[in-house]
């Protein structure tokens, strides 16, 4: 299904393709349009593979992208293995932006398939509860649209499990991802895709590993990635104060905030002589 072999590294540059997209609009195939459609893009799915084998990242992304186009828009989880697939490509070739966008294509797919329970909220006036299940969560109905997804994926031979499988492995490359790109923002979204993911009770013990490692190491570099960030916007916000006050002979070094002890507010004391 999608490429594991985490050995090879790529050596060469990679010129950057934006990812296709599925088919524009929602056309539903008769079954022997549908398979043959599908053969199609397996066959391209299968040399795709290969080139992930070989190392060969930025072929491999191509070939997936054919497969993409060739598959119906409306088959859910096979589209998902393919951008699952190209998101390792781009974890490779160590092109985090793009591995996000791709994994996140997956957890949309997926989520369309097997939507993942919410928190419990209150139902308004009455302050009773939404509808629970066994672990305070609310229930999923299934409405129309999602059961003619989930036939899709019956008719390809797939289940909820092989759903909730590749959900862990698109989670656990969108999370590496954002992870590497290191900004406050990417930190937060990694921390959220672990946490999904230490809740879920089907995590391979490897896996499981990875994920409270994770969560263990990411607290103090989301806080050093504020810091670092919240000091890059004061710098820019003190550098932007400078020219507005440079005309009149003054800088932000004239205005220092005080804390009052006794209120615990602050107001802003003005030095002529800096």
């Amino acid at each position: 299904m999608a490429p594991n072999n985490d050995d090879h590294v790529q050596k060469t540059s990679n010129t950057l393709k934006p990812e296709p997209d599925e088919q524009p609009s929602d056309t539903r195939f008769s079954a022997e349009e549908e398979a043959a459609l599908l053969s199609q893009s397996h066959e391209q799915k299968a040399t795709a593979n290969n080139f992930f084998t070989t190392g060969s990242y930025s072929d491999a992304i191509t070939r997936y992208g054919q497969a993409i186009a060739s598959c119906p828009n409306y088959l859910d989880y096979e589209l998902a293995v393919l951008h699952s697939n190209i998101a390792a490509c781009h974890l490779k070739l160590k092109e985090w932006k793009e591995a996000v966008d791709s994994a996140s294509r997956a957890v949309d797919g997926l989520e369309r398939l097997d939507p993942v329970p919410k928190p419990k909220a209150a139902n308004g006036k009455d302050g009773q509860t939404a509808t629970e299940g066994k672990q305070g969560q609310e229930v999923v109905e299934i409405d129309d649209e999602t059961e003619r997804r989930l036939e899709d994926l019956s008719r390809t031979g797939r289940s909820l499990d092989d759903v909730r499988k590749l959900r862990v492995k698109a989670l656990l490359r969108r999370a590496k991802a954002r992870s590497e790109l290191n900004t406050w923002a990417s930190l937060q979204g990694a921390a959220e895709d672990y946490k999904q993911l230490s809740n879920m009770p089907s995590l391979a013990p490897l896996d499981a590993q990875t994920v409270r490692r994770a969560l263990t190491e990411l607290p103090p570099r989301l806080e050093e990635a504020q810091k670092r960030e919240m000091a890059d916007m004061m710098g820019k916000l003190k550098q932007l104060g400078n020219g507005i006050l440079k005309p009149f002979g003054l800088s932000t070094d004239n205005f220092n905030m005080v804390k009052d002890e006794a209120s615990g507010g602050y107001s802003m004391q003005f030095n002529q002589d800096k």
